[in-house]
């Protein structure tokens, strides 16, 4: 089981300078809210596939169900 911590440290490790929260505790479903500069210029599905990428295989077993939200620091 993944906890929502391990989710937020594996995404600022991949978005060093992302601001993220992540909310979730039954160990399957989380909402994951990431801003970042590195987002500037890009479609919100570039976005996305930068999170997925901080994670890594988490998809492929632990992580079940991740609702992400991309925002732009104003």
């Amino acid at each position: 089981m993944i906890e929502a911590s391990e989710i937020k440290q594996l995404i600022e490790n991949g978005i060093p300078d992302a601001e993220v929260t992540v909310i979730g505790d039954d160990g399957l479903h989380f909402e994951a809210i990431v801003k970042s500069v590195r987002f500037i210029g890009q479609s919100r599905l570039a976005q996305h596939k930068m999170v997925y990428a901080a994670l890594g295989n988490r998809f492929e077993g632990e992580l079940h169900a991740l609702a992400i939200k991309t925002v732009i620091p104003e």
